[in-house]
């Protein structure tokens, strides 16, 4: 058997036609616990439910790691392998490893599933890429991976590698798609190409607002990334459905991500890991704090809601970083401010600017970049410029609105959901 081409004019349709026709969510019928109404199912129970033409008869590969659940928390890796007309032959492993355990940065080593015996291929090693002989014998290559909705995240470049390395092999690659957790708005700069990394491959929003299957859409539509693609989507989701009426678990995507209101925040706290400050890595609440020792909580919070900035409050704080940490002034008593989001209208990129104004002022010969690691995240070496001569926020957010607005056009070609 094999996949036929289609066209990238079908691809929408294709999609649609993977989702019931009657999928649609009244939320006022639906309680903020998830119970009550009809549940979302991610894109693997629409697949074995719906589509499983998809994957039946063929021997299938799949990239994903803890994350990768149905609404029961039960694992993809599980349904497929126990599913009889799946032949799921081998698992592929992204940054923190199939089970999300390693530390940021950590080599994920080759291993055997514990539970199945299918071997796992490491995909943050030696390799980043599926090579030829991890794909020998496979058909299909499935995807089911928790995008957290930031474009310095590495599952999605893991994503675009494998659609690369499965076009080259002839094998098709299936997106099972899952909810953005932190919604549809679009925030922050676009990177520029000379900075494109493995944090950040393509030009993108530091927010993007897009699913991983419209990521894929995206990615392949405007950059050339060949083979046969489908997304089989999210049933019943709206993108203005916040994750907590989804019913869906949340599952940690990384050991310091432990929640949505960290994963709202790091769109634009992430920045920090760029400079000398810390964000709270191996806290309680990490990315949605940061600080440094020489810093006055009190008068950064006062600073900062001067700003008067729309959906954030800034508190001072005070905390200890631990391990797993990022080495910045582990077991040493910080302070700096907490960001509480208040409303939808909260911008993190924006408000991540804001501090790097400010902590950039009141550290004086303390402040330090960690340039490359800062370029790469903010995806230009501009905004750091920027902010070493004086710019303010207005001024730097100015420079951002038409690359801002063009990729916006852009990306409506490729969205699934409304």
């Amino acid at each position: 058997m094999e996949f036929q081409r289609v066209p990238q004019s079908c691809f929408f349709l294709l999609i649609l036609a993977c989702a019931r026709p009657d999928a649609q969510l009244d939320r006022s019928l639906y309680r903020a616990d998830g119970q009550g109404f009809d549940p979302i199912r991610p894109g693997i129970e629409v697949l074995l439910e719906d589509s499983l033409h998809l994957v039946a008869g063929f021997r299938v590969g799949l990239i994903t790691n803890q994350t990768g659940v149905d609404t029961s928390g039960r694992p993809t890796i599980d349904r497929l392998h126990e599913h009889p007309s799946v032949e799921l032959v081998a698992l592929f492993a992204p940054e923190h490893g199939i089970r999300g355990t390693a530390a940021p940065g950590e080599t994920v080593e080759d291993a055997v599933d514990i539970e199945t015996g299918i071997p796992i291929h490491s995909l943050y090693g030696a390799e980043r890429s599926p090579t030829p002989e991890m794909l020998d014998g496979i058909e299909v290559l499935l995807v089911d991976l928790q995008d957290i909705g930031a474009r310095y995240w590495t599952y999605a470049s893991t994503m675009t590698l494998a659609m690369e390395a499965a076009a080259q092999q002839g094998i098709a690659v299936v997106i099972l798609d899952r909810p953005n957790p932190i919604g549809g708005a679009v925030q922050g700069n676009v990177l520029d190409p000379a900075f494109a990394t493995f944090v950040g491959r393509y030009p993108m929003a530091m927010r993007h607002g897009m699913t991983s299957g419209e990521l894929a859409r995206y990615y392949q539509g405007e950059f050339g990334i060949g083979g046969v693609l489908h997304v089989v989507p999210v049933d019943g989701w709206r993108r203005d459905i916040p994750f907590v009426e989804t019913g869906l678990p949340w599952v940690q995507p990384s050991p310091n991500m432990p929640n949505i209101e960290s994963a709202t925040h790091y769109p634009g706290t992430c920045l920090f890991e760029g400079t000398a400050l810390s964000v709270a890595r191996g806290t309680e609440a990490p990315f949605q704090q940061i600080g440094a020792p020489w810093l006055d909580g009190e008068a950064l919070a006062e600073a900062m809601n001067g700003y008067e900035l729309p959906g954030v409050r800034f508190e001072p704080v005070t905390f200890v970083p631990r391990a797993p940490s990022d080495g910045k002034f582990d077991g040493v008593q910080v302070e700096g401010v907490r960001l509480v989001a208040t409303s939808p209208e909260y911008d993190p990129t924006h408000a991540a600017v804001a501090l790097l104004v400010e902590t950039r002022r009141m550290s004086g010969t303390r402040w330090g970049w960690r340039r490359a690691h800062f370029d790469r995240l903010a995806g230009t070496d501009r905004l750091r410029l920027a902010i070493d001569a004086g710019a303010g926020l207005e001024e730097i957010g100015r420079g951002w609105r038409d690359e801002l607005e063009a990729f916006k056009r852009v990306r409506e070609r490729y969205l699934i959901y409304p």
